[in-house]
């Protein structure tokens, strides 16, 4: 790793804009309390949450030229909505700009938005904090998932899956597949786990 996480922060604050890096530092923060309730390495939670937004303040064009640089596979629906691609973007430049090779990592910060079938527990985490850092208000049922997050990590991403259609279909919004197919997922986890 090329710099220390006091250094990745430092180059955060500068770059981004607003409330951004406030997210970012409540991210880091509730990654790494996840990681504490969950087992998982912690400088690693601590990295990935920090890092999930890194590539969020980038043009559209740079976010699809350096995906395409790092042959990323594009959708349709990305191509059509440039912004979603800020994780799979932000992998790419964590790699490249700040030296991130751990492919753990890297995932986190690519799935954080639409999550995939499968997560490690370290794209879970992030996957959850993003949504349910101390400084979001903005999401319903926020007491619940925070709750929910430190009783049945793979329950909270299956309720904020939901919460996100939900809000996308009644607001008339496109829809990422990638999504449905990771709620579908843990759906069907979760009801084979819990008929066993």
């Amino acid at each position: 790793m090329k710099y220390s996480i006091e250094e990745i922060q430092e180059k955060l604050r500068k770059k981004f804009k607003g409330n951004r890096f406030i997210h970012t530092l409540g991210v880091e923060y509730t990654s790494v309390c996840l990681a504490m309730k969950y087992g998982e390495d912690l400088e690693k939670a601590e990295l990935a949450g920090l890092l999930h937004d890194c590539a969020k303040q980038l043009p559209e064009k740079k976010m699809i030229q350096l995906c395409t640089d790092h042959k990323e596979v594009i959708s349709e629906m990305e191509m059509e909505h440039p912004f979603l691609l800020h994780g799979k973007a932000g992998a790419c430049l964590a790699q490249d700009k700040f030296e991130i090779n751990d492919e753990d990592i890297l995932n986190a910060i690519r799935y954080h938005t639409t999550g995939r079938p499968a997560m490690t527990l370290l794209e879970k985490i992030v996957f959850v904090a993003d949504y349910i850092e101390p400084n979001r208000n903005k999401a319903d049922h926020l007491d619940e998932l925070r709750r929910s997050a430190f009783e049945n990590l793979d329950e909270t991403v299956l309720l904020i899956l939901d919460q996100t259609l939900d809000y996308l279909e009644t607001s008339g919004k496109d829809i990422d597949q990638q999504t449905v197919i990771t709620r579908d997922y843990y759906r069907d986890l979760l009801r084979s786990s819990n008929n066993e």
